[in-house]
């Protein structure tokens, strides 16, 4: 048994220089969390407290500056197949059939031959529930369905963790809650590590078996909630008057550190 975290961030910081105005800006700062194999922990946070940055370095789009991170307990800093990343927009090749974009990001990688590319592209088509439409382009999907295009070409390459960035936001209020309890039941059955970012605190709740909440100037953990609600969730998990408490504790936290950052700022 692996005896470490799936992902292991532990004081990390990132900064960079901003060049117009000719000073260092730290994005987030001292950053330490510690993520078990098979978790879903979604980050939130007000604009600008870096949890999408913290999500690209981890995705290792970004390098950091101190600090370590680890996956699998091995220590990265830069891209690998072990981690894959969600986008809010699927951006898909519009060329490509969905059949065609599941495929593209195993193509990239060349770990796998023709054959169980096809194999593998098949499975997690009908994973997200789009069987029978392997032939379709994008433009003949919906909006919710091309981000299960998008998370299928994800879940394909077989990464150990899943890294999803506001995937849901350009949705409709009512697909987005059907995506919600879609990926739920995928995540279910692909059993991976999932470090997902919203905006949406109802959402995070919903989802999450971790809420971390990050505060800003510099980026850095404010809190952390455990989820209590049992698995498998339905929507209707929103209504628990349980629920209802946490998303509050969660939004004041946030509205403490927007407050801070007024005060600082004034």
């Amino acid at each position: 048994m692996n005896p470490h975290p799936k992902v292991e961030i532990d004081r990390m910081t990132y900064r960079y220089w901003l060049e117009r105005e000719e000073r260092e800006f730290v994005a987030f700062s001292d950053v330490s969390l510690d993520i078990a194999d098979g978790e879903f922990v979604c980050i939130v946070g007000p604009s600008g407290c870096g949890k999408t940055t913290l999500l690209n370095v981890v995705a290792g789009l970004l390098r950091y500056n101190e600090g370590s991170l680890r996956v699998g307990g091995v220590l990265v800093n830069g891209p690998g197949v072990s981690r894959s990343m969600v986008f809010q927009h699927a951006s898909l090749l519009p060329w490509r059939t969905v059949a065609g974009n599941v495929r593209y990001g195993m193509e990239m990688q060349r770990r796998f031959d023709r054959a169980t590319m096809d194999a593998r592209a098949d499975q997690f088509i009908k994973l997200v529930g789009l069987a029978g439409f392997e032939q379709r382009y994008p433009s003949e999907l919906s909006g919710g369905m091309q981000q299960r295009v998008n998370l299928a070409r994800a879940l394909a390459t077989d990464p150990e963790v899943l890294l999803m960035d506001e995937p849901f936001a350009a949705l409709d209020a009512q697909t987005r809650e059907f995506m919600q309890a879609e990926l739920l039941k995928i995540w279910s059955r692909a059993g991976k590590t999932v470090i997902f970012i919203t905006h949406q605190i109802d959402e995070a709740v919903y989802l999450a078996d971790r809420v971390i909440v990050m505060g800003t100037r510099p980026g850095r953990i404010k809190g952390k909630f455990d989820i209590p609600f049992e698995r498998p969730r339905t929507l209707s998990v929103k209504r628990d008057p349980q629920f209802l408490r946490l998303t509050d504790d969660i939004w004041a936290l946030i509205e403490e550190e927007a407050a801070r950052i007024n005060v600082i700022s004034q």
